[in-house]
């Protein structure tokens, strides 16, 4: 190669390797964390923290789902969100707001998510009492992107409010 191939070829390679750095930045256990916490923040819910069992359940989960990336849920004991995109390289970020973009089709006053509308995803990242999550991201065998959060104990508890402390039978 000459000077201008090699530097390119340098270049190239600097590239490549700030994109991976780029994308592992935004999915550490901070991330995550950070992406909850804001959405609780606005109703006036505290905080969630990471915990590592969670964590290594979720990551266990995510890592069966790499051959396929479908979106089943694991049926485990935690309250759990999952994402599957493909096409760029989600981020944690992009699944949390995702999911609670879902709050404009929760009517609160009814407890009800609109007609034909999915809330769930949302009302499980505000559940007052969910106080800790775990959440895995990984590359799918054909190019996508699953992520799951998980969250203990599991919130959308039957009967409850997502802002309230009632608990009610599990649904």
């Amino acid at each position: 190669m000459g000077y201008s191939s090699t530097r390119a070829f340098a270049l190239i390679c600097a590239m490549a390797v700030a994109m991976v750095q780029t994308t592992l930045a935004q999915n550490t256990p901070q991330d995550f964390v950070r992406a909850h916490n804001s959405a609780r923040a606005v109703d006036r819910v505290g905080p969630v923290t990471w915990d590592a069992t969670v964590a290594a359940f979720a990551q266990d989960y995510a890592n069966q789902r790499r051959g396929d990336c479908r979106l089943i849920h694991s049926g485990g004991r935690y309250g759990e969100n999952i994402f599957m995109g493909s096409g760029k390289a989600w981020s944690a970020a992009d699944a949390v707001n995702l999911w609670v973009s879902e709050k404009k089709d929760y009517n609160y006053a009814a407890n009800t998510c609109a007609a034909g509308k999915v809330c769930g995803h949302y009302t499980q990242v505000v559940w007052r009492t969910s106080v800790r999550i775990g959440c895995a991201r990984v590359v799918c065998n054909n190019g996508g992107i699953f992520i799951t959060c998980n969250y203990d104990p599991p919130g959308n508890i039957n009967g409850g409010r997502p802002f309230d402390e009632d608990t009610w039978s599990i649904i």
